[in-house]
């Protein structure tokens, strides 16, 4: 999952992000509006946590541009004010969840994780093939009933891949999924994370490698085992000038 945090006070926006980091989630920070919407055109985001209060290009005007594309993003919008004057303004503007500062960081992660999944085909919040259950609400891997410690970014790599239900998930997707913006395409994040993550989970084998294509998880065994990174296309760019897919 891939979160977008818009919010000009600095040390707030670091906090929010660096949590969603320690819960597996890939974040970008954006500290206005025009940033906010740069980074949207040019890459695609499942949640965007908008401070409603933003210098420059207010957070209500951003809303209603992402609205207005017709983005699959999924809005959380943050404010100081609780009123429920605020809450319908913010939700009547195409916001799809409101959250009024200060919040418990607890009740952040569950609501972008409800609106993640709002975002993406409905699939279950227990994850299961080839042996393994992944909960996505406890943050829990086994494979045959036995619990694995997974790194952060091993658990989104794998979310991925079992998200994806056999289909091949190539690098590039897999980069743009799970590694924050900066990340070079020219790394070998994908290669080291995917040699650790087979790793732990062991033999036999589920996770496989298509030449050329990418990765996916199988049935049972994988047929390659390959370590080697995997030519592909990543998503493209979500534009804010033309429709991306009905909200």
């Amino acid at each position: 999952m891939r979160v977008l945090v818009v919010e000009d006070e600095e040390f707030l926006a670091e906090m929010i992000a660096e949590g969603l980091r320690r819960d597996a989630v890939a974040v970008d920070i954006a500290p206005d509006g025009p940033t906010a919407l740069e980074k949207l055109r040019f890459g695609a985001y499942d949640v965007m946590i908008l401070d409603r209060d933003l210098p420059g290009l207010h957070g209500d005007e951003v809303c209603r541009r992402v609205v207005g594309a017709r983005l699959l993003t999924r809005i959380l919008m943050l404010t100081a004010s609780g009123t429920v004057r605020d809450r319908v303004a913010g939700l009547g503007l195409g916001a799809d969840d409101y959250l009024t500062k200060p919040f418990a960081y607890d009740e952040l992660l569950a609501r972008v994780l409800a609106l993640g999944r709002r975002s993406r085909p409905a699939l279950p919040p227990v994850l299961e093939r080839a042996g393994l259950t992944l909960d996505t609400a406890r943050r829990q891997v086994c494979r045959d009933g036995r619990y694995l410690s997974l790194s952060r970014k091993e658990f989104a790599v794998l979310e991925t891949l079992l998200r994806a239900e056999g289909a091949v998930v190539s690098g590039d997707d897999l980069i743009e999924e799970v590694w924050e913006e900066d990340t070079s395409y020219r790394t070998n994040a994908v290669r080291v994370t995917l040699s650790k993550l087979r790793t732990k989970l062991g033999a036999p084998p589920v996770i496989e490698t298509v030449p050329g294509a990418g990765y996916r998880i199988g049935n049972g065994p994988a047929a390659s085992t390959g370590n080697g990174p995997a030519a592909g296309t990543g998503n493209g760019p979500a534009p804010l000038t033309g429709p991306e897919g009905a909200r």
